[in-house]
């Protein structure tokens, strides 16, 4: 599975539950725009209305060599294939206070684009400082572990 795009903000911004894998329904010139990488998930976040799973913000450039008569809204709604009882299923975690689904990467799974949706509870402020915290200190030990590997 090759990765199309990641969200990184979405893990520094929530704690993630649990993940599961989607489909996402895409006309030509999108996904010939996604393969040629020109796709941002950047505040794209996932929402269920009418018993679907529909993907709201996430930016997909217009393909230069597709017709003008076929370019869509960039930012337009997008639906992600998942099934009846996988949407049951989070419909109910989603009415739980906090919680909210985000997409966390695009990938290739064979022919096919993916889209990995979490499962995730918002962090306070005080839970990114020791996010921070840690990250800077793991890199601290792994440059401390490399110098003292060199010698």
């Amino acid at each position: 599975m090759k990765d199309i795009t990641v969200n990184k903000k979405a893990r520094f911004d929530y704690f993630v539950e649990e993940t599961m894998e989607a489909g996402i329904q895409l006309t030509g010139s999108e996904v010939k725009s996604v393969r040629a990488g020109n796709v941002n998930l950047k505040d794209s976040f996932a929402l269920i209305r009418e018993g679907q799973v529909w993907l709201k913000n996430m930016h997909i450039g217009a393909y230069e060599k597709a017709s003008q008569f076929d370019n869509k809204d960039t930012r337009r709604d997008r639906r992600l294939l998942l099934h009846k009882s996988e949407i049951a299923r989070l419909t109910g975690k989603i009415q739980q206070k906090g919680y909210t689904l985000v997409v966390l990467r695009l990938y290739f799974k064979d022919a096919l684009i993916k889209a990995e949706l979490g499962l995730c509870r918002g962090k306070q402020n005080a839970d990114k400082r020791r996010t921070i915290a840690e990250r800077d200190q793991k890199r601290e030990i792994e440059r401390t572990l490399k110098h003292y590997n060199t010698r």
